[in-house]
Order: structure tokens, then sequence, then C-alpha cells
């Protein structure tokens, strides 16, 4: 049996909670919660700073992990699409090297679960040993070219079959690359409860499904795809997502940076279970701007967080995203965002059974947050850092 206690606790309620101590099996689960004066701190483990449940990463691509730092910041989302594209194809040892290091890093940042983005099926035998709970969302896309529909269904199909038994569903890419025709089949063919787009990460997002504006008919077409049969909706691109899709389903829509207060709403009046992940530095790392969190707090118990890949992002730790989320929008409460960082994000991947907050018969982990302060409020300190205990 471990025994510990902190000068402070992120509990079950969302509540930072002074001095108290957890009982915790030799299997991580939690078997006790004991509130100052209940126990004798001797018999404790003492770690000065604050106590929070594991990390859950909602939105990640850890197929890219090779990627890192070979794709230059600021470009803006379209330009960075093409450089991924040309760093796809690289020596098979390099990627798996590449994957192994990454999950692990993810482990000792205190990430219990990960929402995680795959196109090819490089990350399967990590996951099948990994420590961390990875539910696998094999993405989808046919760049609305309804003549090549089939192809690609097919293609990413067998990425699917091969990931087995593990957690997975099929979701599709983005709302300005997956054609009605592939929404249909992708449908029909899914088997898992929780989904995932990606959802208004640039401005063109929206000019497309407005007006036939924007970069991306450009874009695509520099490919070789000509949007034929694209019509556009006269309103933003999450309605066609929406349109499409299954609202019995969890569903994450992913970046969001340009999304309005009135994209939120449709998306909760269409599903309940709809969630908003933000990944802040990826947006620093890309697009040099944040979404407009202010409006975000409207919706704070539907949003979660995510690193994105190593090809966006300097690190995959969730507590810098914590971080810079609060450098940059100071208005935002510590342990509001904490529950964003772990109970959100395991409802939206549908494992806050066993994870996501400090809760007796629990198994969500234990993370020790080093150099916080209280200033009216519990703050980070310059200092802040993670370590997983449990």
């Amino acid at each position: 049996m471990l025994k510990i206690y902190s000068d402070f606790l992120f509990n079950e309620f969302g509540e930072i909670e002074k001095n108290a101590g957890i009982l915790i099996s030799e299997s991580g689960e939690i078997v006790g919660i004991l509130k100052e004066g209940q126990f004798n701190t001797k018999d404790f483990f003492y770690y000065p700073g604050l106590l929070t449940p594991g990390f859950v990463n909602a939105h990640c691509h850890l197929e890219l992990s090779h990627m890192k730092g070979k794709v230059d910041t600021g470009t803006g989302l379209i330009p960075f699409l093409k450089s991924v594209v040309s760093f796809r194809n690289v020596d098979q040892n390099i990627i798996d090297e590449a994957i192994i290091k990454a999950d692990q890093e993810m482990f000792l940042n205190g990430i219990v679960a990960v929402g995680d983005i795959s196109n090819k099926t490089d990350t399967i035998a990590v996951k099948s040993k990994s420590k961390i709970q990875y539910y696998n969302f094999i993405e989808f896309f046919d760049f609305m070219e309804d003549n090549m529909t089939d192809q690609f269904f097919e293609q990413y199909h067998s990425v699917y079959e091969t990931f087995g038994t593990l957690r997975k569903s099929m979701v599709p890419h983005a709302s300005y690359s997956v054609s009605k025709k592939l929404f249909k089949k992708i449908i029909a063919s899914n088997s898992g409860l929780v989904v995932s787009i990606h959802n208004q990460e640039i401005i063109d997002e929206d000019e497309l499904f407005n007006t036939f504006g924007g970069k991306f008919p450009e874009f695509f077409r520099s490919f070789g795809f000509l949007f034929s049969t694209f019509e556009p909706l006269g309103k933003s691109a999450i309605h066609y997502a929406i349109q499409q899709m299954v609202s019995s389903l969890n569903t994450l829509f992913v970046h969001n940076t340009f999304s309005s207060k009135n994209d939120f709403t449709a998306a909760l009046e269409w599903n309940q279970n709809s969630f908003f992940v933000t990944c802040p530095n990826a947006n620093l790392y890309i697009e040099n701007r944040l979404p407009n969190y202010e409006m975000w707090k409207s919706f704070s118990k539907n949003i979660c967080i995510g690193t994105d890949s190593l090809c966006s992002n300097w690190s995959l730790d969730i507590l810098s995203e914590i971080r810079t989320i609060l450098k940059y929008k100071s208005y935002l409460d510590l342990k509001e965002i904490l529950s964003w960082a772990t109970i959100n994000g395991a409802r939206a991947l549908r494992l806050d059974d066993a994870l996501g907050s400090i809760t007796i018969g629990k198994n969500p982990g234990i993370n020790w947050i080093q150099d916080v302060k209280f200033q009216e409020s519990l703050q980070l300190g310059e200092n802040a850092k993670v370590k997983k205990l449990v």
C-alpha cells in the first residue's frame, strides 16, 4: 500500500483540496482519500506541491514523431501540410525509434491515455505493449473526389483491420478532405464509440464552405484533385461535418482555432457528447495564434487538451500545454484547465470509468506537479514540472 500526501490535491469534484492524503494499492487503484487531520502525516510520503490524476492527451499523431524539428514554425497550415507529405517516406527504423521514444516521453510526462490519429500501421507494435491506453482513430480522406472514394476507403480500411483488437474507430480527417460518399462509407463500417475530426483550424475552411473561397481549392488542385463536385454550404465548416456524422457517438472536434460560439452551440445541439480539443502549442507552432479561450469558457465541461504531433510541437507534454494557456490567457483558472486535461479527456475517450479523477475504485495514475503557489488561487510557478508517481 502506497500512502502519499501533498499541499494540494486536485480532487474528483474539480476542486483544489489542501493537505489531503491518498491510499493506493499495489495495482495503482485508489483505495482511500483522507482529508487533512484524518491521517498521521508521519506515516505518509510527502510530495510538496500538487497531486493530480494522470493526464489525458486527447489528440496526437504518434506516427509523425520522426518529424520532430523538420518543419518550420509559423508557416500556416497549408504550407505545413505540404511539408508533412514530403517527410512521410523515410527509413522505417528511424520512424520506429521515434515512436518508441515519443511513447516513453508521454508516459514520463504523466500521460495515461491518448486519442491518437493513425494513417498507417507504424504505431501498432508500440501501442500493443505501451503502459499508456490509446484510443486509435484510423483516419480516412478522399480529397472530395467521389471517383476515388472506394480506392481510398479500401486503403485505410486495411489499416483499420490491421489494428486488430486495439481500441479503434474509423474517422474522417476534416470537413475539407472528406466527401459525402466517404462519410457514408465510414459510418456504415465503423464499430467504435468515439470519433474525431480536425475542425476549423484555419479561416480557409470556413471560406471554402461559405463561398468556395480560401486557399484549399488551389492547394488540392496542386495535387491533381479538382473539387469538381464540391458545393459550398453558405455556412461554416462545422455544419458540413455535423450534417454527415452520427450524433450518437462521442465526437472530438480538434483545434477549433476559428470556431465561433455559434459553431460550438450548433455542435452541442446536434450531439451533447461533442468535445472541443485544443492543442495550444501546435497552434503557436503552425499558425502563431491561439483560439478565443474567453469564448471557450462557456463550454468548459466539453473542452479537452491535446499535444498534436512532434511534427507540430516541441514536446508531448500536457503540462506544457497548460502553461501555454495560462501564460497567454491569464483570466483562465488552473483548476478549470486541469479538468480539461484530465476528466474531460477521459470522458471524451470513454475511459472515465477508470481514468480522469482521483476517485476510490479508479486507477487514474498520479502526477506530482512541483513548484506551485497559492495567491488567491492556485498557480503554477516558473519552474513547475510534472513527475509521474503512479
